[in-house]
């Protein structure tokens, strides 16, 4: 015999309901719009403030991610927004027509079907975060949704936590894009960049403050001023080209009270750069001090011994050179990356 859910006090339902999983959650609320009422009704009572929404989008879909802020490695899809082209290969007695859109129920959570993927995707985010009465807190998205920054930044108060701007499988120059991002995207804690831009690509703007940043590939466009007008807290650049001179200059920089948020900056330099000497202004001198870094996910490493610099307020720093890989490591003994 069926169950009466929905003639189950609140206070009972809104009990079951904090068992559920998210994405078990956004499938409920597909069955009826009864029961979608009663599940929004209870996250506008009961905010999940410990769980972040995501969007994920490149390549040919976007979807909705969910995860707890004490987990965020283990983030689960919710809904996701496919292009209907995707639909000859699925079998049509698992598709439901609704409301002019095809949707299916084969996989953890529902999927479903546009021919505009923009509007696709506008659609799942913003019926999860009605659903949850939750904002986005990171969007993850290549060069073709780049629109999604403005809209992000239109539709919400709350700043972005987390940004990354992907590659564009479908361009070789990912130019625009990128200036679009630098200018347009704006985050508290992560910036990641990992979008192809051409030998020519510059950007003469500033951007921060956040805490990470992140070009995980084609980082040949920092240039010193860039480097010098960052402000976050960390910073790693892959495939840097910044010159000996360039970084005796940064750390004449860092050493006049430049950059004073900076903790930990890592360049692995793309040319065959050798620092074998400083400028004798900069007054470096040998260390053996070892320092014990470790990123949020658990990993650890060390840096064993470089130079010692001192900043004009006193503030210590050891600088570490090795296999192509520059580090500026302030003298704090444990760093999360």
């Amino acid at each position: 015999m069926p169950f009466p859910i929905l003639r189950t006090p609140f206070v009972v339902l809104s009990e079951i309901i904090n068992l559920l999983e998210p994405n078990e959650i956004v499938t409920a609320s597909f069955c009826s719009k009864n029961l979608k009422r009663l599940l929004k009704r209870h996250y506008q009572q009961r905010k999940p403030l410990e769980w972040r929404l995501s969007i994920v989008a490149h390549g040919f879909w976007g979807r909705v991610d969910i995860g707890k802020l004490s987990d965020e490695y283990k983030k689960k899809p919710v809904l996701s927004a496919k292009h209907v082209f995707e639909i000859r290969h699925k079998s049509e007695h698992k598709l439901i027509q609704m409301n002019g859109y095809k949707r299916e129920f084969s996989s953890e959570y529902p999927a479903l079907y546009f021919q505009d993927r923009a509007k696709g995707l506008k659609m799942i985010v913003e019926y999860a975060t009605d659903l949850f009465n939750l904002d986005v807190y990171a969007l993850l998205i290549d060069g073709v949704r780049i629109w999604a920054i403005d809209w992000i930044n239109n539709r919400q108060k709350t700043m972005l936590v987390h940004f990354e701007l992907k590659k564009n499988i479908c361009s070789l120059d990912g130019d625009e894009e990128m200036d679009c991002a630098l200018r347009n995207a704006r985050a508290s804690d992560f910036y990641i960049f990992n979008e192809i831009v051409s030998v020519n690509f510059r950007f003469n703007g500033k951007l921060g403050p956040a805490d990470h940043l992140l070009i995980l590939s084609y980082g040949h466009w920092v240039t010193l001023d860039n480097l010098m007008n960052f402000d976050f807290i960390i910073i790693i650049i892959v495939g840097s080209r910044l010159s000996v001179s360039d970084l005796n200059s940064f750390l004449r920089h860092w050493r006049a009270g430049g950059s004073p948020r900076l903790t930990y900056l890592r360049l692995h330099l793309k040319t065959d750069t050798i620092l074998e000497n400083f400028d004798e202004d900069l007054e470096v001198v040998e260390t053996d001090e070892v320092f014990k870094c470790r990123f949020k996910n658990g990993q650890e490493f060390d840096i064993n011994g470089g130079y010692r610099i001192q900043r004009i307020d006193g503030e210590m720093a050891t600088i570490h050179f090795e296999d192509g890989c520059f580090e500026l490591v302030v003298s704090i003994s444990d760093i999360v990356l």
